[in-house]
């Protein structure tokens, strides 16, 4: 006799008397494998049945893990870290996706055949490396593998660190040949040390207590800056810009309409300043145009650093560790004296 607790065993009378047993295996259409008329053997084969079939593990496919990381985890992150993300998940689908590769048999050989496959791009492999490690990591949390990190031990591109330092003469050779709004938001990245992103979100409503509040999109820290010196003028200065529009937002980073700045309209605005720079100041010319906006932040880093240390510098940046500031952010060298 089936018992109830033998889930999948089906019991088949026969004309003759004789009962087959079967193993209900499921699906569409149903599929019944035969145990044969001894009941002793057939629960036998159906405990072995039962048990291949408990222990069947679905396999999970690059594309499944980039799907859901994609909807799970990347609305997780700042705008512009998605926006990032979202072009690098392109890449990754394409090397990981034709066609899909289950999660199980990707090995260390084919992470370094994904760096070598964007070999003229280095900063890119690089950092699909990255994201392809922390996906897998996800998809190990998420149930989808118990393989090991095939990103693991696998080293990526070396990469000469950005040693550009803005100079007070380079910084005033640009900033002279931009228009207000320029002006201001240079001057906000420098003296606040910020992202561009987290300068341009910068409000009015920031302002508390003699403090500028700083809640940092990409990695959350929260900074208070103080609202003196060349800061408090700053501000007061582009409060008095903004009282002569007719339109009023709460944004510090304005354009000429009074509306809030875009990171569109900063960057064609920085441009046709620096060249317009490099035009006029030809002795200058190579170092104004090795300028980008986001090397005020560095420079803020090394002013910082130079007159008060580099502990100072990691906190106005938000750093928990100075050596993360010293690493990525300080390109002047530090300060020694001579020998004698």
């Amino acid at each position: 006799m089936v018992k109830a607790n033998m889930p999948g065993l089906r019991a088949r009378p026969q004309k003759s008397g004789i009962i087959y047993y079967y193993f209900d295996a499921g699906g569409k259409p149903r599929k019944e494998i035969p145990l044969g008329s001894d009941y002793v053997l057939a629960v036998r084969k159906w405990a072995e049945l039962t048990q291949a079939q408990a222990s069947a593990v679905q396999v999970v496919d690059f594309l499944q893990l980039a799907d859901r990381y994609e909807r799970d985890e990347m609305p997780l992150k700042a705008k512009s870290t998605q926006a990032t993300q979202l072009s690098d998940l392109r890449h990754l689908r394409e090397f990981f996706g034709k066609p899909p590769a289950p999660l199980d048999n990707i090995r260390p050989m084919h992470i370094r055949g994904l760096l070598d496959w964007k070999k003229t791009q280095p900063t890119t492999a690089n950092r699909l490396k990255r994201l392809f490690s922390h996906m897998f990591n996800k998809a190990r949390e998420w149930g989808y593998t118990h393989a090991e990190n095939p990103a693991t031990g696998v080293r990526g591109f070396e990469l000469a660190q950005r040693g550009v330092y803005i100079t007070d003469a380079v910084f005033k050779a640009v900033w002279e040949a931009g228009g207000e709004p320029l002006r201001d938001t240079m001057d906000l990245g420098y003296l606040t040390g910020q992202r561009p992103g987290d300068v341009l979100r910068m409000t009015t409503h920031d302002i508390v207590e003699g403090m500028l509040l700083v809640d940092q999109g990409k990695t959350g820290a929260r900074r208070r800056i103080r609202v003196e010196g060349q800061l408090a003028e700053l501000l007061a200065r582009i409060e008095a810009r903004k009282a002569g529009h007719k339109v009023h937002c709460s944004h510090l980073a304005v354009n000429t309409r009074g509306m809030p700045l875009t990171a569109a309209v900063l960057r064609k605005a920085f441009v046709a300043a620096r060249d317009a720079a490099a035009a006029a100041n030809p002795m200058l010319r190579a170092e104004i145009q090795a300028f980008w906006f986001y090397d005020l932040r560095a420079k803020a880093a090394d002013d910082v650093s130079d007159r008060d240390g580099g502990q100072a510098a990691a906190d106005l940046l938000g750093h928990d560790d100075v050596r993360t500031t010293s690493r990525h952010y300080l390109r002047r060298g530090k300060v020694v004296g001579p020998t004698r």
